[in-house]
């Protein structure tokens, strides 16, 4: 078994904490024993501050960085070269009228140019990388791959 500790902080206390609705920021500090701390926040739609991340924002980077590591170990044990990878992923959220919300899917939209291999074994990875990526399997939502594939 794995495990990934982190520490929430909130941080949004204007001096009389959640008195009220828009009496306090949705601010926090990601922490991790040796890392970085990533100031975090809210979806702005939810009174967060746009130049801070937010979890959902963090969602969709875990599901494309997951699929990417796992596409270029699959590339690197399959004589795959990759020579760039971008992913543009957008994850969509359906909300209700109470206020909840869930993830209805995520699109990952990687661009990869390979300088060797084969581009019909590159473009089958994704579907590998889908299968063995440990958060696309953990949701219970559909995470779509768009690749484009080219050769440099």
């Amino acid at each position: 078994m794995h495990e990934y500790p982190v520490t929430i902080t909130w941080t949004g206390n204007k001096g009389t904490g959640t008195s009220g609705y828009r009496d306090f920021s949705r601010d926090h500090t990601v922490s991790a024993d040796g890392r970085p701390d990533i100031e975090a926040t809210s979806d702005p739609a939810f009174r967060g501050d746009p130049a801070r991340w937010n979890p959902e924002q963090f969602l969709v980077a875990a599901l494309s960085d997951c699929h990417m590591l796992w596409y270029l170990h699959l590339c690197a044990t399959s004589g795959v070269i990759v020579e760039s990878y971008v992913d543009d992923a957008v994850g969509r959220m359906e909300m209700e009228k109470n206020g909840a919300g869930q993830f209805s899917e995520v699109v990952l939209r990687p661009k990869i140019v390979i300088s060797g291999g084969s581009l019909d074994t590159a473009r089958e990875l994704h579907t590998k990388a889908h299968e063995m990526c440990f958060i696309a399997r953990s949701v219970n939502f559909p995470v779509k791959h768009e690749p484009e594939v080219t050769a440099r």
